[in-house]
Parts: structure tokens; sequence; C-alpha cells
């Protein structure tokens, strides 16, 4: 026989051979799966068989076919698939495949099925997609177009059916179990008997069906899980929709809503339950709670998914700076921390631990991560920290260069730079002091000399005013002051000093209590300081003498006077205190349970007269340097609209504070007057950059 003889023989056999097959197959269902299975079980391997008694065919006759082009030729074992497919499975394909699909659906029912079946009968599909232009080549068109494509439209149809009747009859968060076991079980039936091929398909219908469709009723239920703080249900439910990303915006909006919404009523809360001036801990212990409580659910439900912070961080910064306790002001959200942060780093602290201290400073800076007004905050902090340099009561410098070191990781060198040389101010006061002392020893009796210690401290860097009031120096005090003075000009030619009184301070020992056989030690102001050293010379001064002797304006008198009153080591005669003739006796009875008693405490008017002049330092401030973005940017850009350059102007100031639009029209007046920049003709909404 001839090489196409014998192919062709072998063919009209396997065509009669598997037409027969196919008249024998008069069962159904599952019955039908097993016949199918078998048969092709025996056929393949017939298949394999037959290819190697024909290898010489497929060596020689075959290969010179193929290799001149020959259409419909195959080698031995490929042959006998293309039979199959086409004597075969194409007319029982109805049958095979709704077998194997009611076995599916017995399974998605919760009926034990032989899963084998349907994999076996799969693997036969794919088997027999078959490239005809290169038979070599596989395909999964055969498997796709009927097998897949049905599989897919039946589970659309199932799960619609049983989604609709579930959720119909049951609560959301049941609903969020039973969907998610049905993916599960999706994801396993392509694990067990699916082509992966089919693993997109599968799961985007199931998604769609499961979850798209019912996203409205699913997000509606998400506010109510949140209050009730339903913490499996909310991660049951973010696990569910993040399969389909866009499903978790709605959540994402609500999620931010909620979190100010519980932002704003803890700060009114603690609004209401304080009287007068607002405790700094009792506000930012209000802002912490609702940051930690939602920081933790963002972790814990979701994951921390980046959408879900920043839902958090939006909330936390528009209900941080915009308050019932800021009423509009979001520069007061800065001020309190501030205090808050001074509370922290004072060593009248309760915290004593370091670790606790960094927890505590670690919450100051999750805080201010949220603060529009950070210039606002870096003023109020040199304040204080200024005040703890210069009184000595910082908690530990550890702490205080932590703080620092967390400023200046956030917002950059140039936040810190000042903050860092007040400490190098400090390190250089203790040299000079030493010097000193060991120059006056060399020229002075030890007995002429009075305890003394200095600071001298740069006037760039340290926010301290110069003082408001005139002072006399004390005749106990003078010689030292001038033998510093002296000292200093020897040493630094051509610098001044300005010496600020008003936050200076010492001690006294008293020897005119007789009740007392120990004597009391005050520690006082320098104010003060002189005011109790005339006494002496004199026990009763009125006021228009004290003013004389002392050189003080009398409201700051006034004010110093009042605490050595309230303290009962003056008393007060001859009218209320500040009235020109009132008479001021030193209390020859004086009486404290204490030792050491300190005098030198703020006066609050004092306190809240400096609070505002910080704020008009920064609004001054930000003019200055809105007016030095302007003209970094024109001199950049040489001409730009009006809106760019407003807009330039808040994006280059955003991290430090938000400019307001009113005041940046008023900067650009301020330049326009000043020739840094101009209108351009014939173009009124634009400017050019004056060279």
């Amino acid at each position: 026989l001839r090489g196409v003889d014998l192919y062709n023989r072998l063919r009209e056999y396997l065509r009669e051979h598997l037409t027969k097959k196919v008249s024998q197959a008069q069962v159904m269902d599952e019955a039908l799966l097993i016949y199918y299975n078998q048969l092709w079980k025996e056929f393949t391997t017939s298949a394999s068989t037959l290819n190697h008694v024909f290898d010489y065919l497929n060596r020689h006759w075959v290969k010179r076919e193929l290799d001149e082009g020959a259409r419909g030729v195959y080698d031995i074992y490929t042959l006998c698939l293309v039979s199959w497919r086409d004597h075969l499975f194409i007319p029982i394909h109805d049958k095979v495949i709704n077998a194997a699909l009611k076995l599916v659906s017995k399974q998605r029912n919760g009926e034990a099925i032989d899963t084998n079946l349907i994999k076996k009968a799969v693997e036969s599909f794919v088997s027999l997609g078959l490239d005809e232009s290169d038979s070599k080549r596989q395909t999964l068109d055969l498997y796709k177009t009927y097998f897949e494509a049905p599989f897919i439209a039946a589970t659309e149809s199932f799960y619609k059916s049983a989604s609709e009747s579930f959720i119909s009859a049951n609560t959301i968060p049941d609903y969020l179990i039973k969907s998610t076991t049905w993916l599960e079980e999706e994801e396993a039936r392509l694990s067990s008997y699916l082509h992966p091929s089919t693993s997109h398909a599968l799961i985007s219908t199931t998604e769609q069906v499961l979850i798209t469709n019912h996203a409205p009723r699913i997000q509606g239920e998400f506010m109510g899980l949140l209050e009730n703080d339903r913490l499996q249900d909310l991660t049951r439910m973010y696990n569910l929709l993040r399969r389909v990303p866009h499903t978790l915006d709605t959540l994402r909006n609500n999620f931010e809503q909620y979190i100010k919404k519980q932002g704003l009523n803890s700060i009114d809360t603690a609004a209401e339950q304080q009287s007068g001036e607002t405790d700094p801990k009792v506000y930012t212990s209000a802002i912490l709670s609702v940051h930690k409580k939602f920081s933790d659910l963002a972790k814990q439900a979701f994951s921390a998914e980046p959408g879900f912070v920043a839902s958090l961080d939006r909330a936390c910064r528009e209900f941080v700076n915009r308050n019932s306790i800021c009423k509009g002001n979001s520069s007061k959200s800065p001020e309190l921390l501030a205090k808050y942060a001074d509370s922290i780093l004072k060593k009248s602290s309760k915290v004593s631990e370091d670790g606790e201290i960094e927890e505590l400073l670690n919450a100051v800076m999750t805080i201010f991560k949220y603060i529009e007004d950070k210039d606002v905050f870096q003023k109020f902090y040199s304040k204080h920290l200024a005040r703890r340099l210069v009184n000595r009561n910082s908690v530990s410098d550890d702490a205080e260069a932590s703080m620092i070191a967390k400023l200046k990781e956030a917002c950059g060198f140039e936040y810190t730079n000042k903050l860092q040389t007040m400490f190098t101010d400090i390190s250089l006061s203790k040299d000079l002091n030493e010097a000193f002392k060991d120059q006056m020893e060399k020229t002075h009796d030890k007995s002429e000399l009075l305890d003394f210690e200095i600071l001298v401290l740069q006037n760039a860097s340290w926010p301290l005013q110069a003082p408001t009031s005139g002072f006399n120096i004390p005749d106990d005090l003078l010689k030292t002051y001038e033998r510093f003075q002296g000292y200093y000009q020897s040493q630094h030619s051509g610098k001044v000093l300005n010496w600020l009184f008003q936050i200076s301070k010492g001690e006294l020992k008293t020897n005119y209590v007789k009740a007392n056989k120990v004597s009391y030690t005050f520690q006082v102001s320098t104010y003060q300081m002189a005011i109790l050293l005339l006494y002496n010379r004199s026990t009763v001064y009125t006021f228009d003498a004290l003013v004389e002797s002392t050189g003080m304006s009398p409201d700051v008198l006034q004010g110093q006077l009042g605490i050595l009153v309230k303290a009962k080591v003056v008393l007060v005669q001859d009218g209320d205190l500040g009235q020109p003739q009132s008479k001021y006796p030193l209390n020859m009875d004086f009486k404290s349970k204490k030792i050491r008693i300190n005098l030198n405490v703020g006066v609050k008017s004092e306190a809240k007269q400096e609070s505002e002049e910080t704020h008009k330092t920064i609004e001054e401030d930000r003019k200055l340097l809105i007016q030095a973005a302007i003209v970094r940017i024109m001199k950049t850009r040489k001409a730009l609209k009006h809106v760019i350059l407003v807009q330039e102007v808040i994006s280059q100031l955003s991290a430090r504070f938000k400019p307001q639009i009113q005041d940046i029209k008023k900067c650009i007046d301020i330049l326009l007057e000043k020739e840094y920049i101009e209108r351009m003709e014939d173009q009124k909404d634009m400017y050019s950059y004056v060279a």
C-alpha cells in the first residue's frame, strides 16, 4: 500500500469506530460522563500505541506531506484526536457539557460529587484544542467555546438567583459571610477541575454578580457597622469589596466623614468640660483618642490600605484645624499643641520615664503632622523652649534633642535651625561663666562676689522681647553688673549687651522674720528683688515711692507687687493695689510651711499679652514670607498671570502655613509699590519681574 492509502484507510476506520461509539452512548448526565471519560482513556491509550505502530509513516510520508504544505494531514496521534473531535465530541458535546454543568450545579447546592469526572472531561476538552495550521501547537478554542462559555453563563445565572434570594432573607453581615464563602468555593473549583485560563472570567463574573450588583446595599450598612464598632463585619466588608476596587470609594468617603464628626464631637465634649482657658492636655487627648481609635481600625479592619489611611489623614486635618475651640482660627491648635509639648518637656511634668516621654512626644508629632499653620507651632514652641532653657527646667537634654530631631525630620533643617542655635548659646554661656568667675576670683576678694550666673544669647535666634519697662539696677547688684559688662567688652569688642531684666531671677534670704528661727529663702524675679531690697532701708513705701526707686512703669510694678501682696510678704494699706498713695509695709509676721518660697510666678495678663504679641509677630513674618515667595517665583518665571502666581505662592508656602488669598493680594500690591514687579501693558492680570 502507498502511504496515502494507508493513511486514508486508517482515518476511515477511526471514523467508523467513533460513530459506532456515539450510537452506543444512550446514557445521560453522570453516567454519560463516566462513559465519556472511560472511552477517552481507552482511546488515547490506543492512539498512543497506533502512533508508535505507524512511526515509519509519520517519519516519511506524513513528514513529506507536511513539508509540502498539505492541509488535513496530521501525525497519527493528532489524527486520532481530530477524529475524536469531529466524529464523537461534536455529535454529543451538548449532552456531555450539560452533564458536567449539572454536576457543578449539584456541588454549588451543597451536594457531594465526584469532581474527578469533571476534571477528566475538562482535560479532554483542552487536549482537543488543535491548531489546524500547525498540528504541533495546541489552542484553548474548543475548551473556551464549548465548555467555558456555558460554564460562565451558568455561574452567572446561579449566583444571580442565589444572591438575590439570600440577601432578601438575611442581614448584610450574613451576606458578607455567605458571599465570601461562595467566592472561596469558586476559587477551589479552579484549582480542583478547571483550566487556569478560566480564572479571570470566572472570578470577574462571580465578583460582578455577588459584589458589584449588590454594592449599594452593602455600602449602605457601612455606617451602622462603624457606629457599633463591628470590627469583624467591617473586616469582612473590606475584604469582599476590595476585590472590586471602585466599590471602596464610597466606604472611604463615609469613613472620612464619620471620623471628622467623631473628632469634632470629642473636641466639643472636651470644651464643655472646661470653663475658661482650654487645657492643652485635655484638648490633645481629645484629638489623640479619636486618631488612635480610627488608626487602629484602619490597620485591623482595612489592612492599613492607603485609601483609608488617606481618609483618616484628611478627616484629622480637618477637625484639628477647624473645630469649636479654634472657632475658625486654625492657629489655635498649634498654640495649644506647643503648650502641651512644653508641659511634657518641663521638669514639673509628672512624666519621668524616658520611654514614656518619647511616647508622648510621638503623640505630639502625630497631631503636628495634621497642623496647617506649622509656623505658629514653631513660634510658640521656640518661646516655651527659650523659657525652659533660661529657667533650667527641661526634663532632660535627651528629650529636648529628640523633639528637635523629630521636627527636623518632619519640616527640614531650616525649621529647627534657630532651636539648635539656642542650645549652642547655652553651652557657650557655661564656658563664659566659668571664665568670668575665674577672672573675678583672681582680681577680687571672695566676700565681694555674688553667686552670679549669666546667659549671653544671640538676638536673632531667641524669641525674647526687650523690656517694656524702665529699671533701676539695685545697688547690691550694680557692681556685679558693671564688672561683667567690662569683662565682656574686653573679650568681645564692638558687641552690645541688651539686658533682659524682666526674665532674670535670683534668691534672697530673710533676716527679719522674728517668729521663725530658720530664715526663709525667696525665689524672686529681678523686678521683685529690686522691690524687696528697698526694704533694707525702710519697712514701708508708698506706690509712688516704689515707682521712683525701682524705675519700673506703674503697670509692671503693680503686677510684681500684686504677687508679693498675695503671698503676704508685703501688705497693702491706705488704698487699693496700684493707687499712688497706697502704702506697702513689710510683713514682719510672715509665716510659711515652706523654707524656700517661689514668688517668681507668671502674671496671667502678661501671658495673654505675650500670646497676642506672638500672633502679631507671626502675621508680620508671614507677610515677609509671602513677599519673598512672590519675588522668588517672579525672578524665575519673569512673567506670570495673577491666578497662577497666587497658586504657586500657596504651593510653596503650604508646608509652613496656608496663606490667605487676600494676604497674597496685599503683598502683591506692596511689591508693585516697591517696584519689584509691575503690571504688563494691555494685560492687567499679568505681572512681570523688574530686574
